[in-house]
């Protein structure tokens, strides 16, 4: 079993849900910490709140991961008579790393929105909100062939040479000359200072996603046998075909009313209560085509409609937005935030999967702490 950093997890978590992916201002990453720490117990949970600080605490937990950032606003005063505060001076006192994966986990591909599309059963899933597309470059580098596969192997390992899910390791390569004539405090791996030289090198060009860049030169500069390695990097207008964005679309199995509808909400979420938003009350409207977005999104109704979506779904709803949504004559259900809780058993399962793959030296704990903060009439 290899020891896990918390550097390394970072670095593994960041490849599969990337920082780029959240949206502007999200508070995303590290938050409480030090990731050069050796992980032992990593627990997964939806928020960070002072109950699953103490959780946490009496488990010997390292490294928290959550969905919600504890941190959303600058810290004023360090007042532990606030009980929010000192959580935080309990998280440091006992050591313990939090890292919140937020807004590029909703947006991810097999995320949190992919998570609730499943709960419900929904069918033929797309994005509500294409938001992220991948962004290409291109890079070309000058090697000696004697090199060329030493280099080429570094940066398709590196992720470049990958176009779309179907193909990579793609790579086009040029054979040529390359003259140069070492001069001053030179080093050269091929020739002597002050004498010119020519050596027979390839030119490789590879296709790259542009988040990888300085990941992929730096696995080239490791490999690369020049001293001054030389290369270009251009942007190019091709895009690759993954897409990225804030809620997904689909359609249920059967088509059932409104009233039947909620019931299937509130148990494939597995809560006691929900708000619905009806035009003239009509719990009998019929609900085929259903859009969903995780937390509070109902400012992105306006996407549901375009989508020809029957019922959004999503929580927090505000009054004045759900007036909004109602003259619209868009059907909303509101089951809440903490539907999102989908995430403690999902991660742990990504976790555990990456753990076995990797041979990680770590435990995967998930929180057991009710974070919802509201009990409906009907639990009383």
């Amino acid at each position: 079993m290899k020891t896990l950093i918390g550097f390394d997890f970072v670095k593994h978590f960041e490849k599969e849900v990337p920082l780029w992916l959240a949206e502007d201002g999200d508070p995303v990453g590290l938050h409480v910490g030090d990731l050069s720490k050796t992980i032992k117990k990593i627990m997964v949970t939806l928020d960070v709140r002072p109950e699953v600080v103490q959780e946490a605490i009496e488990k010997n937990i390292d490294f928290i991961l959550a969905h919600h950032p504890p941190i959303y606003s600058p810290i004023a005063r360090l007042d532990l008579a606030n009980p929010q505060i000192k959580m935080y001076a309990d998280l440091m006192k006992n050591d313990i790393t939090v890292y919140a994966a937020h807004t590029n986990l909703d947006n991810a591909n097999g995320g949190m929105n992919d998570w609730l599309a499943d709960q419900l059963g929904l069918n033929d899933v797309e994005i509500m909100d294409v938001s992220k597309t991948i962004c290409l470059k291109r890079l070309a580098v000058y090697v000696p062939e004697t090199h060329a596969e030493v280099v080429r192997q570094a940066i398709t390992s590196a992720g470049a040479g990958k176009i779309t899910d179907n193909y990579k390791d793609c790579s086009y390569t040029l054979e040529g000359i390359g003259r140069f004539t070492p001069v001053n405090e030179a080093d050269p791996t091929i020739g002597e200072v002050g004498k010119p030289e020519k050596v027979m090198e390839e030119k490789i060009e590879v296709i790259l996603e542009e988040e990888k860049l300085t990941t992929i030169l730096e696995a080239m500069y490791q490999a690369h046998p020049y001293e001054e390695p030389v290369f270009e990097t251009y942007s190019v207008d091709q895009k690759q075909a993954e897409t990225f964005g804030l809620g997904r679309v689909g359609n249920l199995e059967k088509e059932m009313n409104l009233k039947d509808f909620a019931k299937h909400v509130k148990k494939s979420f597995k809560v006691d209560g929900l708000r619905v938003i009806a035009p003239q009350n009509d719990l009998n409207k019929k609900i085929r085509r259903v859009a969903l977005c995780g937390g509070d999104a109902g400012k992105y109704y306006p996407k549901a409609i375009q989508k020809e979506a029957d019922v959004y779904i999503t929580g927090d709803v505000y009054y004045h937005t759900a007036h909004d949504m109602q003259a619209a004559g868009l059907v909303v259900v509101d089951p809440g935030h903490h539907i999102e809780k989908v995430c403690i058993p999902k991660l742990r399962e990504m976790l555990t999967e990456w753990k076995k793959e990797l041979s990680w030296d770590v435990e995967i704990i998930p929180s057991t702490v009710n974070t919802n903060p509201f009990i409906f009439d009907n639990q009383l």
